[in-house]
């Protein structure tokens, strides 16, 4: 039987932001990343090194009352978006959806942070979910919403991008 997640160790605000770059180096357009975990988990702080491992100069915060921030001068697109104040019904009328069908915008990077408020998550995305550690720190467990797209993770991993934080 196969693996089901991946825990990482991050001792610092800087290790969170090392892996938000890494990803943002190597991750692909179209990728989705639903961003779990409690308030100041480090959700915003991974998006913010997601954005300078895309090339992204602009500042970048939570868009906690914008709802979603695009930055498009990056690598590829970033696409942050913050669904904390909002219920299902809210989620599903701001069409969050456009982001990850192909035609309606520039493929990119979707770092979505409250997943939970999604009626529908897609099927696709991978999953990383904060959380702090006793004694300091915190942990990711990376995940999939379908196990089969675990295989991504894996060959992160595999390229010894992530080797120094497990």
């Amino acid at each position: 039987m196969g693996r089901s997640s991946f825990l990482l160790q991050l001792p610092d605000f800087q290790a969170t932001q090392a892996l938000g770059r890494l990803l943002g180096s190597q991750l692909a357009p179209g990728t989705i990343l639903l961003l779990g975990g409690g308030l100041g988990s480090g959700k915003t702080t991974l998006v913010q090194g997601l954005a300078k491992g895309l090339g992204i100069t602009d500042s970048v915060c939570s868009p906690t009352f914008t709802l979603i921030n695009e930055y498009l001068e990056g690598r590829v697109p970033l696409y942050h978006m913050d669904l904390y104040r909002l219920n299902p019904e809210q989620v599903l009328a701001l069409e969050v959806e456009r982001y990850w069908y192909p035609g309606e915008t520039d493929p990119g990077i979707v770092a979505i942070e409250w997943p939970d408020r999604l009626t529908s998550p897609p099927p696709q995305a991978l999953t990383l979910t904060l959380s702090d550690r006793p004694g300091g720190g915190r942990e990711v467990t990376l995940g999939a919403m379908d196990p089969a797209n675990l295989n991504r993770w894996e060959e992160l991993l595999g390229h010894g991008l992530l080797v120094d934080e497990v």
